[in-house]
């Protein structure tokens, strides 16, 4: 073997050798170990005693980490299996308000009391108002979901016309369950199906099959599918409210969102219950969204004459919340419209028409799927391939005309606005939500115009309410208990203000280094792998003696 310390090496045979880092972050990956763990510090107080923890960088779904990516998506999997093809209706009663929870809410009634005779009074309300703000931070800390504030700003109303172009869709009476029909074979079994749905967008123009890029790419619409892919969310949330008007019960689903070839992104949704796949069809057919924004027909500033910002101007009303400024003409000096005087200017204006309109496309697959099938456990797999990788991360990087076909599709996106507070705004003459200083069209930082997400800036995975009855922590939580339970661990819930978390700083001379910290974990995952073992081993021995003395 040779010695990579030894001088007559040449430079070459000792770049040949492997880093031992890099062996170190190999065999991490294929033990399941996160290769990026963040180092926090744990105080604990009871005690008093600090200890080093390293936390897996999987806190998202998109994580970086591939062993962390991968145990995401086994958790989503999970989670879409427990929820698809349930047969009893899910508890969602709320508990009973304890003692303290009571005592909380009534002692805020007398605080604002107070603070509204001392309103009308016409006192300094500021001390009051902090009181008020705390017990509110106290009453969701003693576990009460929601706010007492309601809605603090007033909602703008549009009329709910549907547009003449969109076909009507049927109304049923909805019916207090969560569960789809069920059918009774004849053998006298009892079958509960569910859906499988993908929806897709529009064409925007001829594509090659099998490479997923335009024909000709100076006929394929960009704009209109760079509108499309920000509203695409939109879209979905309103094509389940039309799903639930028609179905007539409280229809609930799993869904993702993924990329096709062409860079479009479209919808896998498992839904439970089952309906006439003529329904589903008319029901994406009849769903659109409209996006009541500002025109963006006409280009104001753009190269070297855009707006300027000033934090001193004779405005006759007050500033937006969350802005201290505004921006200007540069030539004329006049003041542009805030975000919400050009919405005025929209509301106002009966002729306006929406700034664009997304619907589905005609391509609409419905699948009957029954649990227990390996139709199910394909679809459930199907549903969670690409969860862990970003829309971009899908490209065929040795195809340069998809590569060609994304930088298109990235620079159609560079100066379309994605939110009310986009920069984006300032390039047709309107002050985006919240202005500050240093905005300028084209530089957005948002999510939607990061080229690894090519456009869409929504969750990659959606699932109602009543799915499962469960948050994805405590699917993570019944994992773990699992766990816990087969190696002979307790697993008793802690208190969670016990411990105070920290970030460990940087330099810091207590860390191991990163290789040390990966080898650490790796001997923590093969000891408990080899308990699980030792644990299954012992259970397939007992039950085959079990077997023999039944024989």
């Amino acid at each position: 073997m040779t010695n990579p310390t030894d001088r007559g090496l040449s430079r070459a045979e000792r770049q040949a050798m492997p880093i031992a880092l890099d062996v170190a972050v190999e065999i991490a990956k294929h033990n399941g170990v996160c290769i990026r763990p963040v180092v926090l510090r744990r105080l604990d107080t009871h005690t008093g005693t600090t200890e080093d923890v390293n936390v897996p960088c999987g806190t998202t779904m998109e994580a970086k980490c591939p062993p962390c990516a991968k145990r995401n998506r086994y958790l989503r999997m999970a989670q879409c299996r427990e929820g698809w093809h349930l047969e009893a209706e899910p508890s969602t009663t709320p508990d009973e308000p304890t003692e303290e929870q009571r005592w909380l809410v009534e002692f805020r009634a007398d605080m604002q009391a107070q603070r509204d005779a001392a309103e009308q009074a016409g006192d300094d309300t500021t001390d009051l108002d902090a009181v008020l703000t705390g017990l509110d931070d106290e009453i969701n800390a003693a576990g009460i979901r929601g706010t007492l504030l309601g809605r603090t700003a007033a909602k703008r109303n549009r009329s709910t016309r549907r547009r003449q172009d969109a076909p009507d869709l049927p109304k049923r009476v909805r019916q207090n369950t969560t569960l789809g029909r069920t059918f009774t074979g004849s053998d006298g079994a009892t079958y509960r199906p569910s859906l499988f749905v993908t929806l897709t967008l529009p064409s925007y123009g001829r594509i090659r099959a099998g490479q997923g890029v335009p024909v000709d790419p100076a006929t394929y619409d960009y704009p209109r599918a760079a509108r499309d892919a920000l509203h695409f969310s939109k879209l979905v949330d309103r094509f389940v409210q039309n799903l639930r008007r028609v179905a007539g019960y409280d229809v609930q689903y799993f869904s993702s969102v993924e990329p096709q070839k062409r860079l479009a992104p479209h919808l896998h949704m498992a839904v439970r219950g089952t309906m006439p796949r003529a329904e589903i069809k008319a029901i994406a057919a009849a769903t659109y969204h409209q996006v009541w924004w500002p025109s963006v027909d006409e280009v104001r500033f753009e190269g070297e004459h855009l707006p300027v910002w000033t934090e001193r101007s004779e405005r006759a009303e007050p500033y937006p919340d969350g802005q201290d400024g505004d921006y200007l003409d540069p030539a004329t000096g006049e003041l542009l419209p805030t975000w919400h005087e050009a919405l005025n200017r929209l509301d106002a204006d009966e002729e306006a028409e929406p700034l664009h309109v997304v619907r589905f496309g005609p391509q609409v697959d419905v699948q009957g799927v029954l649990s227990g099938t390996p139709d199910a456990d394909q679809c459930i797999r199907y549903l969670s391939k690409y969860l862990t990788k970003s829309l971009g991360d899908t490209l065929d990087t040795d195809n340069p005309a998809q590569r060609q076909h994304a930088a298109r599709m990235v620079e159609a996106l560079r100066y379309e606005p994605c939110s009310p507070a986009c920069p984006n705004w300032l390039r047709y003459g309107v002050q985006p939500k919240n202005a500050k200083a240093g905005m300028a069209p084209g530089r957005c930082r948002g999510k939607a115009h990061k080229p690894e997400h090519l456009g869409y800036a929504g969750r990659r995975v959606l699932v109602s309410r009543k799915w499962s009855n469960k948050t994805l922590a405590e699917h993570k939580r019944d994992r773990r208990t699992w766990v816990m339970e087969a190696l002979g661990l307790a697993d008793q819930p802690t208190d969670p203000h016990r411990y105070v978390w920290k970030p460990v700083p940087a330099g810091d001379d207590n860390i191991p280094s990163l290789a040390l910290r990966l080898l650490r974990m790796v001997a923590e995952r093969q000891r408990w792998r080899a308990t699980l073992l030792a644990l299954e081993d012992r259970a397939v021995g007992q039950d085959l003696s079990a077997m023999r003395e039944a024989a």
